[in-house]
């Protein structure tokens, strides 16, 4: 049976890979720890909200924060994040098609 629970927790996992600049950030941490200012400068994001989008990534359990003096690194939490973004981008790839011609639920609340 399905516990409702567990999937209310698996669907929050989830959604810390549903936004651009959540996986723009994920994507430069397969090489390896980041700081802040160097993920900012990788993709080209805004300084204001990188930070925000590391705190939802840690609390989903998908990436670690290790301090070094006055700076923080930022990496995947584990080889098994790493399997599943390049998992991410093999399906992708057989479907992207599909998914670029699919504007049914780009504004739809389901």
């Amino acid at each position: 049976m399905c516990n409702t629970n567990d999937l209310d927790i698996k669907a929050k996992f989830i959604r810390g890979f549903a936004d651009k600049t959540r996986l723009q950030i994920l994507q430069c941490r397969m090489d390896g720890e980041k700081t802040v200012s160097e993920i900012v400068e990788i993709i080209n994001g805004n300084l204001s909200n990188i930070p925000q989008h590391l705190n939802f990534l840690k609390g989903c359990g998908i990436i670690l924060g290790k301090q070094e003096g006055k700076y923080i690194y930022d990496s995947l939490r584990n080889t098994q994040i790493e399997q599943l973004l390049k998992m991410f981008d093999v399906v992708f790839h057989e479907v992207q098609n599909k998914v670029a011609s699919c504007d049914k639920y780009e504004t739809s609340n389901l």
